[in-house]
């Protein structure tokens, strides 16, 4: 038969296609084999292919696995090929420490704009001397100091999911928590970034279907960051069926709100203590060749973009386990009522206030341990020259991270009971307390934290107070724990509560 014949295209292309399986195999072995880290335990598959890492991550419980692999192997477990997770507080500054050289991994390359020509945000730019530049170019505007001044825009906010809550409490309604954690969450970032609520509170909706379009865009930059070479081809392949919505639906919706509320600007006569448009537009009117109006844009939106899920997850955080731990809730109400009857906490509660309230703090900072936002390793390529980490010597181009909820889990830094909500942990000397900040991860570490955190902390140190001091929550299925699904957020899907009136209001 002609297909037969060796002379045949077709057929040296079927040979070829046949083929590549077992070449790819033979590679991976070989290179498994060969590689100086090849001691590194792990899962079997990991070893050779990182599909394993896929399918873990497409099952959305990545950091319960992952805590798993560090108690069964040790500080350092492999998770794909070249790719290794650590656990290990020593790390911490030779891995994220301020000047390390150790650069994102290509994960991160699914998480910014297919167009390799497109402006690269804080998050995404992988390039540490361009990142250090354009972070100082805003540092200033997420300052606490300046934060402060934006009050006002929390309060309002604060004040409508009251008004909602009120209402739900009378009707005796189960809601969702974590949605409307997120709706709050949503309105604040609009508040503080362009003095505009998006009205997801009023609502109670989703919004031009923008959380939905973000969830699927963290969908695509979890599951396609494995192999990030993928990422063009896949966003333009998307894109032609219309189901590429992620990154260009924020950047749509930023723009419209942009547009708003440049619209409703004197933009001859900017205050700078008021929202973040208008700080950023200063800084633009003062020097627009430093900060220019791009900057302008790729910072509103990183606000808009990765604000809500990040807050609205750490808030649905502190209010489960206060559901789950009354006796935490009555001590922190403790708190909150005594400081009200000596006249020393106003209505709302202030920022300054709020933090000098150990117990609110302590409550805090073990929600964000016990349930941090992010959920897969922040990856980083060691440098040239090699690294040793946890004893071990990594050779360039190797990727190691530390996941925080693996940190958080580490019963040497955090005691035997780590996987008990136990706000008291915080609550000692100075040495103890350090030695576990060393080692908390909420809002990553080093040159790369999270540049919003100061956002979010602002929010959720003068939200709780005001909730619990006015309602109490009970979960809907008191004796069940919530689920969660892991799309690098680890975002909580049945946290539902009802919710009643402490007084009358």
């Amino acid at each position: 038969m002609a297909l037969l014949n060796p002379q045949n295209s077709l057929f040296l292309v079927l040979i070829s296609f046949c083929s590549l399986p077992a070449l790819y195999l033979i590679y991976s072995t070989f290179r498994a084999l060969s590689s100086p880290l090849r001691g590194i335990p792990g899962p079997f598959l990991a070893r050779f292919t990182r599909f394993w890492k896929l399918r873990e991550i497409y099952k959305g419980s990545f950091e319960k696995t992952n805590i798993k692999l560090h108690q069964k192997y040790g500080q350092i477990v492999r998770i794909a090929p070249n790719e290794y997770s650590i656990d290990d507080p020593e790390a911490v500054k030779i891995i994220y420490g301020l000047g390390s050289k150790f650069v994102k991994s290509p994960w991160y390359i699914a998480s910014g704009n297919a167009d390799p020509h497109a402006p690269k945000d804080l998050f995404t730019d992988r390039n540490p001397t361009r990142h250090a530049a354009n972070r100082r170019k805003v540092a200033s505007a997420y300052s606490m100091t300046a934060l402060a001044q934006l009050e006002p825009f929390v309060d309002e906010c604060s004040s409508i999911l009251r008004t909602s809550f009120v209402e739900f409490a009378n009707q005796k309604k189960t809601i969702n928590m974590a949605h409307w954690m997120q709706c709050y969450a949503f309105d604040v970032v609009g508040e503080i970034t362009v003095a505009k609520r998006f009205g997801f509170l009023n609502a109670g909706e989703d919004i031009d279907g923008i959380m939905r379009d973000i969830h699927k865009y963290l969908i695509h930059a979890s599951h396609v960051g494995v192999y990030s070479e993928l990422h063009r081809p896949i966003s333009k392949v998307l894109s032609l069926f219309r189901r590429s919505k992620g990154i260009s639906a924020t950047m749509q919706f930023t723009q419209n709100q942009l547009q708003s509320r440049l619209s409703k600007m004197d933009i001859e006569n900017i205050d700078s203590k008021g929202d973040f448009l208008s700080k950023l537009l200063r800084l633009h009117a003062d020097n627009p060749e430093k900060v220019t109006m791009t900057d302008v844009f790729m910072t509103c939106m990183t606000n808009i973009g990765a604000g809500s899920d990040t807050t609205g997850i750490s808030l649905s955080a502190v209010i489960y386990y206060l559901c789950k731990y009354p006796e935490v809730m009555r001590k922190l109400r403790n708190e909150i009522d005594g400081l009200a009857e000596k006249g020393e906490i106003s209505d709302p509660v202030t920022f300054a206030q709020a933090q000098r309230m150990p117990y609110l703090q302590a409550v805090l900072k073990e929600a964000l341990r016990m349930h941090p936002a992010t959920g897969l390793p922040l990856g980083r390529v060691v440098p040239e020259g090699g690294a040793v980490i946890a004893r071990k010597m990594f050779p360039a181009g190797a990727v190691v991270g530390v996941n925080s909820w693996v940190a958080h889990a580490n019963t040497d830094v955090f005691g035997l009971d780590a996987s008990v909500f136990r706000p008291e942990r915080w609550l000692v000397d100075k040495d103890r307390y350090n030695g576990m900040d060393k080692y908390f991860f909420a809002f990553g570490m080093g040159s790369r934290t999270c540049i919003g955190k100061n956002i979010s902390l602002l929010e959720m140190t003068k939200l709780i107070p005001q909730l619990v001091r006015n309602f109490d929550f009970e979960l809907a299925e008191p004796g069940a724990d919530w689920k969660t699904v892991n799309v690098w957020f680890v975002k909580q899907t049945n946290f539902n509560c009802r919710i009643k009136l402490r007084t009358s209001l």
